[in-house]
C-alpha cells in the first residue's frame, strides 16, 4: 500500500475520535500508524523507542514520546499531544529542551492531526523556533497538494537523508518567509512596498506621503485584479484541459466502435464447445459433416447443409442467461452452460429429423 493510501486510512480514523479520550490513546490511533505509514517497524524498539529518556541539565528522567533511528543514530525525535490540543509555543518549548540533549537534527511536535516538522538551521543542535515544513493528515493528501505529500516522504526510512532534508528544509523556511511577507504585503502595503512601486512608475519628481496613500489603494486594487485574473486563468486551463480529456475520450470510443462494427464476429470458446456437443447428439442420426456453424452479431447459428432454410438451432451465450432457440417454431430453451444442451437432445434430434430426408 502507498504512502497516500495509508495516509488517506488515517486520515478516516480522525472523523470519528469519540473514544480517542487520552493522549495515549491518540498515539496508539493516530501517531503510531502515521509513523508506520513512512515505512518505520514500530514493533521494533530499537528502531521506533518509545518514552526515550532525554535528561536535561537541571532535569533528570525526561523522556520524549518516541526516537526514529536510523542505523545506530537517533534521526527524529518526536512529541505527541492530545488530538484536541491546539499545538502552541510551550509544547515546542518543552521539545526544544529534548532536542538540546540528543544529536538528532529533526524533531516532530503533532497531536496526531498535524504535525509540525523542526529543525536545527540556524544553529547546530539548536532546535529552531519555526517548524520548516507542517503536514496536516485531513488537508494534505488531496492530489492538489501531491508536493506536501512529497516533502513528507523525504521523511520516509527507504528514502531518508538528512543532508539532502537538511538543504530541503532552508529551502522551505526561506519559501515559508516570503509567503508570510507577500501575505502580509499584499493585505497591507507597508510604505516601504508601496515605494518600490512608485519608483517603478511614478513619473513624479518626489514621491510624497500622499502619493504613497494613493498608490497604496491602487496596489490593493490591482492586487483583487490580479488574484482574479490568475484564477480565471487557472479555471480556463482547467476547462481547456478537461474538454481535451472529454474529446480525446469521445475519439477513443468512437476508434473502439468502429474498430467493433467493423470486426467480424467469431466463435466463442464456449461456441465451438456447443457446436461439438450439437455434433454429439446428432452423430446417431445424420451425417454430422453436413452441419455448420456461423457467428452472428449476438451469437451463432447452427445449419444443416449450409442452407439457410435448415436451420436446426441458435446459441446466445454472450450474455448473463444463456439459452438456445430450437428448430422451426424457434423454441427458447433457457441453459446454465454447455452440458445442459444435452438436455434438449430430444428437441435437437426432432428439429434435424425434417431435413434429413
Amino acid at each position: 500500500m502507498s504512502l497516500v493510501e495509508q495516509l488517506k486510512q488515517i486520515s478516516l480514523q480522525t472523523k470519528s475520535l469519540d473514544n480517542v479520550q487520552t493522549e495515549e490513546a491518540t498515539k496508539h490511533s493516530l501517531v503510531l500508524p502515521f509513523i508506520q505509514a513512512l515505512g518505520y517497524n514500530v514493533f521494533n524498539s530499537q528502531e521506533v523507542i518509545p518514552e526515550f529518556t532525554a535528561d536535561v541539565a537541571d532535569k533528570k528522567g525526561e523522556k520524549v514520546d518516541y526516537a526514529i533511528k536510523q542505523g545506530d543514530k537517533v534521526a527524529m525525535l518526536i512529541e505527541c499531544k492530545h488530538h484536541t490540543t491546539k499545538l502552541s509555543k510551550e509544547h515546542t518549548a518543552q521539545l526544544y529542551r529534548y532536542f538540546s540533549v540528543v544529536d538528532a537534527r529533526f524533531a516532530i511536535l503533532t497531536n496526531g492531526i498535524t504535525y509540525q516538522f523542526y529543525a536545527d538551521l540556524d544553529k547546530d543542535n539548536k532546535m529552531d523556533d519555526k517548524p520548516f515544513f507542517t503536514f496536516d493528515i485531513t488537508t494534505d493528501i488531496k492530489e492538489s497538494k501531491i508536493h506536501q505529500i512529497n516533502e513528507l516522504e523525504k521523511f520516509a526510512k527507504s528514502s531518508f537523508d538528512e543532508e539532502s532534508i537538511l538543504d530541503t528544509a532552508k529551502s522551505l523556511k526561506y519559501a515559508n518567509a516570503i509567503k508570510k511577507i507577500l501575505s502580509e504585503e499584499l493585505n497591507e502595503p507597508s510604505d516601504q512596498f508601496i515605494k518600490f512601486f512608485a519608483s517603478q512608475i511614478y513619473e513624479g519628481s518626489r514621491i510624497t506621503q500622499k502619493v504613497i496613500e494613493e498608490l497604496r489603494i491602487v496596489v490593493k486594487e490591482t492586487r483583487k485584479q490580479f488574484i482574479n485574473d490568475k484564477i480565471h486563468e487557472r479555471l480556463e486551463s482547467a476547462q481547456r484541459l478537461d474538454n481535451q480529456d472529454r474529446q480525446a475520450e469521445q475519439e477513443k470510443q468512437k476508434s473502439m466502435d468502429e474498430v467493433s462494427e467493423n470486426k467480424e464476429p467469431t466463435l466463442t470458446e464456449e461456441e465451438n464447445e456447443g457446436f461439438y456437443t450439437i455434433k454429439s447428439i446428432l452423430r446417431e442420426v445424420l451425417d454430422v459433416s453436413r452441419l455448420t456453424i456461423e457467428p452472428v452479431s449476438n451469437g451463432s447459428v447452427i445449419r444443416l447443409d449450409n442452407n439457410i432454410q435448415k436451420f436446426i438451432c441458435r446459441f446466445h451465450f454472450n450474455i448473463r442467461n444463456k439459452y438456445l432457440i430450437i428448430g422451426k417454431e424457434k423454441e427458447r430453451n433457457d441453459i446454465e452452460s454447455v452440458d445442459d444442451i444435452y438436455k434438449c437432445a430430444e428437441k435437437i434430434k426432432k428439429a434435424a429429423s425434417l431435413y434429413n430426408d
